[in-house]
């Protein structure tokens, strides 16, 4: 029993839900901001120290919204996965840890 999703761009085949995607949007928006006004800083000629900083805070804000997509990918498309022996999913997911981890 195979569910089709049209909008899917991986090779695996289910409905994605997650719980996670409005705070996950959110996260983005917000980091994209922040981003923004660390570029005006530098255009600004802020102190490159202020400028780390903020990047450095930047960072951890990505990091933290890809931990909370990791874990709504395990809490549910790799659940699925694995309930429908779908090893190229977990081979993939091997492989997007391997690059966020990077």
């Amino acid at each position: 029993m195979s569910m089709e999703n049209n909008t899917e761009t991986h090779s695996h085949n289910h409905n994605h839900y997650h719980t996670h995607t409005k705070e996950v949007s959110n996260r983005l928006a917000r980091a994209i901001g922040h981003l923004q006004k660390v570029k005006q800083m530098v255009d600004s000629g802020d102190d490159c120290s202020e400028v780390l900083i903020q990047l450095a805070a930047v960072k951890s804000a990505l990091n933290n919204t890809g931990k909370l997509i990791l874990k709504d990918h395990l809490e549910h498309c790799i659940v699925h996965a694995v309930e429908e022996g779908d090893e190229k999913m977990l081979e993939e997911l091997n492989t997007a840890i391997d690059k966020f981890i990077k």
